[in-house]
């Protein structure tokens, strides 16, 4: 059977008249009257009693129409489905994040102007080492990626900045370090043992502009694993603004740099070339929120 047959047989049903029902279908009545006889063949069954004077649905025809009827309202839902999926409503988004776009609020900001736009897209969100985030957006594992520039991406992949902020320095409680007032010079730290976060920038940069080769302790890894590291007394660690603001720990204090701020960015990375409606959607979006 194909999709004519059962409009047909519906409409008929509704009107139990050949003559409105081929009015409303816009086809002549012989025409109708085919279409229908057509349907009973394929089916193998009757679907209308017949006469001169009246049109009445066969118990088998009254079944056929409830469920022509679910047939058709699937359809609908079908094409208005992918409607919404082409124009970027509906889908799924894989999201990757480290983990200071959480403590600055920048991934739920995002998310929120997204849903509130598009709340038929889900949204799956993992946080994941930093390193792997290019590479499992170019391999298509993930949509976005929100990471800790600068970073070196696959080509393909584009990014725009949504937030820029400073480093501070994070010190153990009771060192020396802590129990100084005021903003810190990079020559303080010269002689400290420092634990690097992924993203070492910050730490290179305060290294040059104290003039001395970073004594790092170790690479562990989150920022939480760093900030843990230091409250345990293993050394400093140049960390995020959003680090200060957002996590507070036993054990350590957090310090101002002196001098110039040190730049720290999060921003977002995607697909330059994008065919996924819903991505496009979000990526148009994320480039109206970008910073300069």
């Amino acid at each position: 059977m194909e999709l004519r047959h059962y409009r047909c047989v519906l409409v008929v049903a509704q009107t139990l008249h050949f003559a409105k029902a081929a009015a409303e279908l816009g086809i002549s009545p012989p025409a109708l009257t085919k279409q229908v006889q057509e349907a009973e063949a394929l089916l193998g069954t009757r679907l209308f009693m017949r006469s001169k004077r009246s049109v009445a649905l066969t118990s088998a025809g009254a079944l056929f129409v409830v469920e022509a009827q679910r047939a058709l309202e699937q359809l609908a839902q079908a094409q208005e489905v992918a409607r919404r999926a082409g124009r970027g409503e509906l889908g799924k988004l894989e999201i990757g994040y480290v983990a200071s776009a959480v403590y600055a609020g920048v991934l739920q900001r995002a998310f929120a102007r997204f849903r509130a736009a598009h709340p038929g897209v889900t949204l799956r969100s993992r946080e994941l080492p930093m390193e792997r985030l290019p590479e499992l957006l170019d391999q298509g594992r993930l949509d976005f990626a929100f990471v800790r520039p600068p970073m070196q991406y696959p080509e393909g992949l584009d990014s725009v900045v949504l937030l820029r902020e400073r480093f501070v320095l994070a010190v153990p409680e009771g060192s020396a370090l802590a129990a100084s007032s005021g903003a810190l010079e990079a020559q303080a730290l010269a002689r400290q043992e420092l634990i690097v976060p992924e993203q070492e920038d910050g730490t290179l940069e305060v290294a040059r502009r104290g003039g001395f080769a970073p004594q790092i302790a170790s690479r562990p890894g989150s920022l939480l694993a760093v900030l843990a590291q230091v409250s345990l007394g293993a050394g400093c660690a140049i960390v995020p603004q959003a680090v200060m603001e957002g996590i507070r720990l036993p054990g350590v204090c957090y310090r101002a740099l002196a001098g110039a701020p040190i730049a720290s960015e999060i921003a977002v990375a995607f697909r330059r070339h994008e065919h996924n409606s819903a991505a496009r959607a979000w990526i148009a979006q994320l480039r109206a929120a970008a910073l300069p």
